[in-house]
């Protein structure tokens, strides 16, 4: 028989793997007595897990979000610091995607409302890879919902004289850093801010309706804004059937776009139309060329050479 403190944990593993557990089940689960589950919940109450008991014909228990986190998990900072960087960690591209995304289920299940709102609203588009600088992660909160609630800022921003006054629309990651993306009102265009240059101002303005990003998204907003748009004389997007975590570990100067059916968007430049087909290829994967047409024809000119090359026609 497992000790007290192993069974501990386990029950509390399968309070958080489903919804509702009769009392029978959980015994028969831990090979205990109906007895033993009682006084092992009661224990994990005493700790502060806020277990409710459920009525029906066998009773049973189901673990729900309390007032405090329990004092075996964590203070609603290290909630915070935690919940961000396994959001970051579900599209890192460092194979904890999914291991990530059920930690984040797990620590939000028991969390109470006021920080599990907070988390919800949390939105992170991951453009690039890098070494990242420190940014305090109360400010990435409150900037991130303000870009959830489409709620103006007013903040003061290092280097400006005056206060600014902006509707925020993304907050992105480049090149290790944080940026808010959002239209200055003051000079009626669109600007990218440093996160760790930003210090808000409370309150929030009102609610406005989000325009339309130039280039039409916001990977090519940030493409164009941090390269330029000539960066490379080519430059192609196409979909690669692949998710994009794993497309971003083998990618340092495209942008990688998450789409819903689990493939991605990639946008990448090069020196010819012919080496950006060859590029693309490196990937192994099914590719559907959204464009422009040039790319479209180097690689029908590629899979003619290498079909050649093979011996054979192109099938």
């Amino acid at each position: 028989m497992r000790g007290t403190s192993a069974r501990l944990l386990a029950l509390l593993s399968l309070l958080q793997a489903r919804r509702d557990w009769p009392g029978s089940a959980l015994a028969e689960r831990l090979e205990v007595s109906d007895r033993t589950v009682r006084r092992d919940v009661d224990r994990l109450r005493e700790l502060g897990y806020p277990i409710a008991t459920t009525k029906g014909p066998d009773g049973g228990y189901r673990l729900e979000a309390g007032s405090n986190l329990p004092p075996l998990l964590f203070d609603d900072e290290q909630a915070i610091a935690l919940a961000i960087a396994l959001r970051i960690a579900t599209t890192a591209g460092a194979g904890i995607e999914e291991a990530a995304g059920r930690a984040l289920t797990t620590v939000r299940q028991v969390m109470p409302s006021r920080l599990r709102h907070r988390i919800d609203t949390l939105h992170v588009t991951a453009v690039e890879r890098g070494t990242r600088h420190r940014v305090d992660s109360e400010l990435l909160m409150t900037l991130s919902s303000a870009v959830h609630a489409r709620a103006e800022l007013r903040f003061d921003y290092t280097g400006s004289a005056a206060s600014r006054r902006a509707q925020p629309h993304h907050l992105i990651t480049w090149g290790g850093r944080w940026y808010l993306i959002a239209w200055d009102l003051d000079r009626e265009d669109w600007r990218t801010f440093r996160a760790d240059r930003i210090t808000p101002r409370t309150p929030t303005g009102p609610r406005f309706s989000p325009r339309a990003l130039p280039g039409g998204d916001v990977s090519a907003f940030v493409r164009n804004h941090f390269q330029g748009s000539e960066t490379w004389p080519c430059l192609g997007d196409v979909i690669l059937d692949l998710p994009a975590a794993t497309v971003s570990r083998y990618t340092y100067e495209g942008v990688v776009e998450e789409l819903p059916d689990g493939r991605c968007k990639l946008t990448l430049g090069s020196w010819s139309w012919r080496s950006l087909a060859a590029e693309i290829g490196k990937y192994d994967a099914d590719v559907e060329v959204v464009g422009p047409s040039e790319l479209r024809t180097a690689c029908a000119q590629l899979a003619e050479r290498y079909a050649a090359a093979a011996g054979g026609a192109p099938s």
